[in-house]
């Protein structure tokens, strides 16, 4: 039996937990909080929805009933298809977070296996991510690589 399980809609508050988490550990991360009851009800409901473009996979934390230790949050999205994904369905990780003491146990690997997995059976045919530092070598040892893309991003 499988550690890692669909995400419900009652994760939600732990689900914002971890995602803080992440972002508290990248370069100008934002350690406020104050946007968590806002993004609840939203979370709560994407969570809820099992057949649409939205995914997240967690370990349940060994040590702490209630809590999460690990977990993986994606997208499925269309863009207009080009030769490496000729039908246009592009997944997206965008949340990959492990409790600080649930950490070094293969709870992230496991979760991003199921998401990519996840990706396949809805026609994905690229996955992209940014990746920190630290979870580089776990990102290429799934198969990621880094291409020269010329990002730019506009916060509105």
């Amino acid at each position: 039996m499988s550690l890692v399980r669909r995400a419900r809609p009652e994760d939600a508050p732990e689900v914002l937990r971890l995602r803080q988490i992440m972002i508290d550990a990248l370069p100008g991360g934002d350690a406020s909080t104050h946007w968590h009851a806002l993004a609840l009800p939203g979370l709560r409901e994407r969570l809820g929805e099992p057949d649409g473009d939205f995914a997240a996979f967690v370990v349940d934390h060994p040590d702490r009933p209630g809590a999460l230790a690990a977990l993986v949050v994606g997208t499925l999205d269309y863009r207009i298809g080009k030769a490496s994904s000729p039908h246009g369905h592009s997944g997206y990780v965008f949340s990959v977070a492990t409790d600080p003491d649930a950490r070094r146990r293969g709870y992230a690997r496991a979760c991003m296996a199921e998401l990519l997995a996840w990706f396949r059976e809805r026609g994905a045919g690229q996955v992209m991510l940014t990746a920190s530092p630290e979870a580089e070598p776990l990102y290429t040892a799934l198969g990621f690589v880094h291409k020269p893309d010329p990002t730019m991003i506009l916060t509105l």
